[in-house]
C-alpha cells in the first residue's frame, strides 16, 4: 500500500467535492483528514503516471504562508520517503 500524506497550508480546507472526486478513483482504497493533514491511501502504483488534484477552500485569511509538504512512501517501509513542498496554491 502506497500513502501520499497532504499537510495542507494554513487556513485552508480540502472540499468536498475534492474528496468525493477522489474516492471514486478505483486506485484510492481511504482517504482520512485528520486536523490539516490529508491521507490518501492508494492499493499500489505501477509505471503508468498518476495526477491527482486537491481541491482547497480558504476558510482564513493567513499571512506568511509557510510552504505545505506532500510526502509520498510505502506504508509498510516508511523509509523510502520521497518529499515534495508546494509554497503557493494556484486558483
Amino acid at each position: 500500500m502506497v500513502m501520499i500524506e497532504v499537510s495542507l497550508l494554513s487556513g485552508f480546507v480540502m472540499t468536498s467535492r475534492s474528496r468525493m472526486l477522489l474516492e471514486n478513483r478505483t486506485i484510492v482504497k481511504k482517504i482520512e483528514v485528520k486536523a490539516n493533514v490529508v491521507y490518501i491511501y492508494l492499493e499500489k502504483l505501477n509505471d503508468e503516471s498518476q495526477t491527482f488534484i486537491l481541491q482547497l477552500e480558504q476558510v482564513i485569511q493567513v499571512k506568511n504562508l509557510k510552504p505545505a509538504t506532500i510526502k509520498i512512501y510505502d506504508y509498510y517501509q516508511p523509509g523510502g520517503l520521497q518529499i515534495s513542498s508546494c509554497s503557493g496554491v494556484g486558483r
